[in-house]
């Protein structure tokens, strides 16, 4: 299943990011793509928002994940934008996946591409900019159960 949703501004984002967090379960997996700047992060904020994550939420662009433990379930936010080799994705993305198993954790993945193909059950985010403003997110649940009201 996939919907579209049209998000004017970060308030937005973030209960957006929330409402999915009430459909996440340990070891879920998300996916989020979209171009530099089209707010990846405030939606994982918002994903821990929904989980009352305590702990500032910040880009792991340079430290490449972080993991948040103050929250009803644990969530592990990885950024692959600064790796350009798909060996070296893959072998931090095993061992954050090994991780959030091991901690009954939510993994959220940005900038996954090159790690895509060796992942079989997961939640993709696809966000892209509007005409004149606000965000396009195409979301795709892996159960095809997706429903927000």
């Amino acid at each position: 299943m996939c919907i579209f949703v049209f998000i004017k501004n970060l308030k937005e984002t973030l209960n957006l990011g929330k409402k999915l967090s009430h459909k996440l379960n340990p070891q879920s997996i998300v996916l989020l793509q979209g171009p530099i700047g089209a707010g990846k992060t405030s939606f994982v904020q918002g994903i821990a928002k929904g989980l009352s994550i305590c702990e500032e939420i910040t880009s792991p662009t340079f430290g490449l994940s972080h993991h948040y433990n103050s929250g009803k379930i644990p969530l592990i936010h990885l950024d692959l934008y600064r790796l350009d080799n798909v060996s070296s994705a893959r072998e931090v993305f095993f061992s954050e996946e090994e991780e959030a198993i091991q901690r009954q954790a939510i993994l959220v993945i940005e900038w996954p591409e090159l790690i895509e193909p060796v992942i079989d059950n997961f939640w993709k985010i696809e966000i892209s900019y509007a005409n004149n403003f606000g965000r396009h997110y195409e979301i795709r649940d892996p159960k095809n159960l997706l429903t927000f009201s």
